[in-house]
């Protein structure tokens, strides 16, 4: 037992290395590495080597200079330091290549006065899913996050950093990502925005000087409405400003000091409710020339990029408005064409005003509701688009001005005036930069035991339409079959669930009166939950299947699949459970891709058919990033349980690459226990006679089935059904 932590001999060591880079390929010397890792003690080996392997995964050069550099860097670094650093050059060699990531390695000293960023710092990667929920239920424009260089927003985008590392503690640094998003937010919701930055500040000789100011005196006033909007956020703000304080006091210029003097009575007047962004310009003579406040969730004001992004989008949502109302005048139209048809005399007195375009009006609701929207005294519940554009131009205009409120007339109708332009996908495959627009997702590297970031590029691509004859052919073939699926399904959605350990029921709890029995004889209270009773179970399911369209399903494979994919719609038609289709292929990370068969929102119609009739075979089966963008979609369902059903023929391969080995098969049950952490089920059906070597390990035992015909796939999904809902 003493001789196992007893260090590596010089010999084992040498063994070992040899081994590890191949000297007799590579040319690399190992006898200084042997010569500096030979007098440490053997936890300090282990350590590293054990880093040293996980680099080599990623690339020999680099974790032969890892062993170089890491013994000296021992002395000042703490071993989680070293490891950001381990990773950190790992990174920078997956998005910039060889040389940098050497360089990584080779400043260590660089990397010590950044070490507090990496450690203790929040990656925009940790907070985008998290900050962007959050952002989402907040009230007023829909707003997404991105990366940027600092911290700004153009009125749409809120804009963070790649790490935020301004305070000492990672949890502290989080805080301050949310408080900075949130102070966006209301720079967008409270009409900080609404300034024409171009003449504001015009007839000021020093223009830099009058914005910064303009913008701590905002600061005060948005600190009052975030205060009263968000108390419990407002206070860990608070928290972090005192955190910062004692740091930047003495910075030159800056006034982190209580509020005194001018600024307190600027503050004391921006804080009224009535404040408006116009309060703010009146206050900025007042304080020019004054140290300027600057807490540390401000952010950074880009007077450029904002007026930018307002004028396209004012005017884009001003026509853009005036057809949604059309389209809705039309529908509105529609609905009361049948009230009207034994009306004639009404009938063509209501087309004689058909000449002029429909005017809405927006009415305030009482008791404070909001605003509703009426079109000839009739308050209609317009559609949430609708909402949120109107939202959205109240927030740039303050009103909705009445000549939006007439709906598009003939000729203005021209999708170029309103809609944003979009690349085409196929333009942009060609390209090098298949990043732009796309999104981008990590992968499980199992040597290097850390996550690839961004590795993965994934589009959405429309499927084209295959023959409509071929799902008439399938529903003639199987009819027999599809009945008898219908019953198996019409039964299970009637079937009941016994309810045990109920306060009252149809019968007696046996096993609950036994307990109750044995507890009564210990001295202790009995229940009263002693009965039992059939209830009919509430379905709430969401079920995502998830195609294999790889290469390797061409021939009889591709129309099992299709055929299993007619007969599993007709009878979850009849279920009423939500469900939707995706198909997945690509051909390396670069290209990775996700075709919509049916989304959770398309009926089961000729479309959605014929999608079904084009699913061809195409490239390769990186399964992992394909199970987390459908996961986010399934997650994106309310029901309380989500299924994702993998339909494949084989294995998580891809075009001459490391997934084809353990890899892919690590990354794919990475992806899977990622699914499972949100709530979801997966399960995979599979036609691959192999699939028992490396199934069980990504899906589970008792999450997957082979099968070897087509007619079984649906009982099969039968089956999973009554696995999870009864």
């Amino acid at each position: 037992m003493k001789a196992s932590v007893q260090p590596y001999s010089q010999e084992i060591l040498l063994e070992r290395l040899e081994e590890l880079y191949e000297v007799e390929f590579t040319w690399l010397k190992v006898d200084p590495l042997v010569a500096v890792l030979v007098n440490l003690d053997r936890n300090t080996q282990d350590f590293i080597l054990g880093w040293a392997m996980r680099l080599l995964t990623t690339n020999v050069y680099i974790s032969h200079e890892f062993i170089i550099r890491v013994v000296e860097a021992l002395d000042r670094l703490e071993r989680r330091v070293i490891e950001a650093w381990a990773v950190h050059a790992a990174d920078t060699f997956d998005q910039q290549g060889l040389r940098p990531a050497l360089l990584v390695i080779q400043q260590v000293d660089a990397f010590l006065e950044h070490a507090h960023a990496h450690a203790e710092g929040i990656t925009f990667a940790e907070v985008e899913s998290i900050l962007s929920t959050f952002v989402c239920g907040l009230s007023g424009r829909r707003l997404k996050l991105a990366q940027g260089d600092t911290v700004y927003t153009d009125s749409e985008t809120l804009f963070l950093p790649n790490i935020t590392a301004k305070l000492v503690k990672s949890k502290d640094n989080f805080l301050l990502c949310k408080a900075q998003v949130a102070f966006m937010w209301a720079q967008t919701r409270f009409g900080s925005f609404r300034v024409d930055f171009t003449t504001a500040f015009t007839d000021y000789p020093d223009k830099e000087q009058a914005l910064a100011a303009f913008h701590a005196l905002d600061t005060l006033r948005l600190e009052a409405y975030m205060e009263r909007e968000l108390p419990g956020l407002w206070r860990d703000m608070q928290r972090i400003e005192q955190l910062r304080l004692d740091e930047v006091r003495e910075e030159e210029g800056v006034c982190n000091t209580p509020l005194q003097g001018i600024w307190a009575t600027c503050r004391g007047v921006l804080h009224t409710p009535s404040a408006t962004v116009d309060d703010v310009l009146a206050l900025v003579p007042q304080v020019l020339g004054l140290p300027i406040p600057q807490p540390v969730y401000q952010t950074q004001l880009n007077p450029e990029a904002v007026t930018a992004c307002r004028l396209a989008r004012m005017e884009r949502e001003k026509i853009l408005l005036r057809v949604k109302l059309s389209e809705l005048a039309k529908e509105m139209r529609g609905e009361e064409e049948g009230e009207r048809e034994d009306n004639k005399e009404k009938k063509e007195e209501e087309e004689k005003k058909e000449v002029a375009p429909p005017e809405f009006e927006l009415r305030e609701v009482p008791e404070g509701q909001g605003m509703e929207l009426v079109l000839d005294d009739k308050p209609i519940a317009p559609p949430e688009e609708v909402k949120q554009l109107i939202t959205s131009i109240m927030l740039d205009w303050g009103d909705v001005p009445p000549e939006m409120l007439v709906a598009a007339g003939p000729g203005e109708y021209d999708p170029s005036l309103y809609q944003k332009e979009e690349k085409d996908i196929e333009d942009v495959w060609k390209g090098i930069y298949h990043e732009d627009g796309a999104f981008l997702y990590r992968e499980w590297d199992f040597a290097r035991q850390h996550y690839r970031k961004n590795w993965c590029v994934l589009r959405e691509l429309e499927i084209s339409p295959g023959d409509p004859v071929f799902v008439d052919k399938v529903l003639d073939k199987y009819q027999g079959m599809i009945k008898h699926l219908r019953r198996t399904f019409e039964a299970m959605r009637d079937e009941n669930r016994l309810l045990k350990r109920q306060s009252q029921g149809d019968d007696v709890d046996i096993d609950a009166l036994v307990e109750a029995l044995a507890d009564s004889r210990d001295g202790r209270e009995m229940s009263d939950k002693l009965f039992q009773h059939m209830h009919r179970a509430d379905r709430s399911m969401a079920v995502m299947f998830m195609v294999d369209m790889s290469g390797s399903t061409k021939g009889w494979i591709n129309d099992a699949e299709r055929e299993a994919l007619v007969m599993l719609c007709e009878v979850l038609e009849k279920l009423g459970d939500r469900y939707a289709i995706y198909g997945f292929s690509g051909i390396g990370r670069k290209r990775c891709e996700i075709y919509r068969i049916k989304s959770f929102d398309d009926p089961y119609n000729a479309q959605t058919k014929a999608r079904i009739a084009g699913i061809t075979p195409k490239d390769y089966t990186r399964l992992g990033v394909a199970i987390r963008h459908l996961t986010e979609k399934l997650n994106g369902v309310d029901a309380k349980t989500r299924l994702l059903i993998t339909l494949s023929d084989g294995k998580p391969e891809d075009y001459f690459d490391i997934y084809n080995t353990q890899y892919g098969i690590e990354d794919t049950r990475q992806a899977l226990f990622e699914a499972r952490r949100t709530g979801i089920h997966p399960f995979c059906i599979t036609i691959d006679q192999r699939g028992k070597d490396y199934l069980p390990h990504m899906y589970g035992h008792a999450n997957w089935v082979e099968i070897d015909d087509v007619k079984k796939l649906p009982l099969k999904v039968a089956d999973i059904y009554r696995r999870l809902t009864t």
